[in-house]
């Protein structure tokens, strides 16, 4: 990689932009392409691929030179609203598996570095933490409180973000209720649809650490999903 195009790397990902390195295996020739960049609809495809599946991936259509189109990504976050008890195991496993993960919840009692050592703790309503947090592409969003106090503010402005996913804990009969208050605030049934709730994947979970499991395992799926 020549050094220009290292620094620029750098800056991006410094930045945390995402961007995608494109090296043509035949000749060398490497070009930075962002997402909607390139010089076709197939290339374009590759370059999101890239980015939403975070890994690697090398062109090999017949007649086309081979490319390898190299993702730099930034972190990826979950913020969890509500210190409740699943958040524990939530964001130990969530840490594990690579997420920046912040919870946010203005109950000090709830939100304490004893409850949640080593995990960023923010004390602020979570509309407006949600709105300081700058979500993007590369978060996960979960509500956990039960509360629409606490929850709907939050919901309000993970989906006018791009955030990958939003999902809440609860029954059906508690996200029904919760939608029809969203619908009420303005958002559209597609909007709407993007919330998964209850949130978690139907695996039978009881305890707070297999509720953790089938959240992350969403979380996960929505991710890596082609």
């Amino acid at each position: 990689m020549k050094t220009g195009t290292l620094e620029k790397v750098l800056a991006d990902v410094e930045a945390k932009r995402p961007i995608v390195l494109a090296t043509d295996l035949e000749t060398g020739e490497q070009r930075l392409l962002r997402r909607g960049n390139g010089d076709s609809e197939f290339e374009r495809a590759n370059v999101e691929r890239a980015l939403r599946v975070d890994t690697c991936i090398t062109t090999d259509a017949e007649g086309a030179p081979q490319v390898f189109y190299q993702p730099f990504n930034p972190p990826l976050r979950m913020i969890l609203v509500g210190a409740v008890h699943i958040a524990q195991p939530l964001s130990a496993m969530a840490t594990l598996t690579g997420y920046e993960v912040t919870i946010v919840d203005p109950r000090e009692s709830f939100a304490a570095t004893e409850r949640f050592p080593g995990v960023a703790l923010n004390l602020e309503w979570p509309d407006e933490a949600l709105e300081a947090l700058s979500l993007d592409e590369r978060c996960a969003v979960v509500t956990l409180t039960h509360d629409p106090k606490l929850d709907d503010p939050a919901l309000q402005v993970a989906l006018r973000s791009d955030a990958f996913f939003i999902g809440c804990l609860g029954s059906k009969k508690t996200h029904a209720s919760r939608l029809r208050r969203l619908e009420k605030a303005g958002f559209s049934e597609s909007e709407l649809a993007r919330i998964k709730g209850p949130v978690g994947l139907p695996i039978g979970s009881r305890s707070p650490a297999e509720i953790a499991v089938s959240v992350l395992a969403q979380v996960t799926e929505t991710l890596r999903k082609p």
